[in-house]
């Protein structure tokens, strides 16, 4: 059909953080709804590495308003990013938060850890603005 060759594009950071064997990796893309989101996880987790992390959390905040969020397992995560999408007015774009566990609970700094990871992200698409 017409949506043939259409590919959602990831953008991938990499690796943000690593603090006692956990690596924190950021990506996103722009979406507009949930099918979209869930394109783009897929997309993602084509790429082995991705698929066999611990936590893909993400969050998005649709132009109608709509919260869009999965911790994926680490909880909370999901709303750290969606009220820094908030504060951003960032509308229609998911931004994905990925954490490999390296053995070590980091309690409260795993959500300063996705913190950096959303803002390297907020970072790099302003500076491609």
């Amino acid at each position: 059909g017409p949506r043939e060759g259409i590919k959602t594009v990831m953008q991938q950071l990499g690796i943000i953080v690593t603090d006692r064997g956990s690596k924190y990796a950021v990506s996103g893309a722009p979406i507009d709804s949930r099918d979209a989101a869930k394109a783009c996880l897929k997309t993602l987790k084509r790429d082995k590495r991705y698929a066999k992390a611990t936590h893909n959390t993400w969050a998005a905040i649709l132009s109608d308003g709509q919260v869009l969020k999965n911790d994926d397992g680490e909880a909370g995560a999901g709303m750290v990013i969606v009220r820094m999408l908030q504060r951003e007015g960032l509308h229609d774009h998911m931004i994905v938060v990925t954490r490999w566990f390296g053995g070590t609970h980091l309690g409260g700094d795993r959500f300063r850890h996705v913190q950096s990871c959303v803002r390297q992200y907020l970072d790099d698409l302003q500076g491609q603005g």
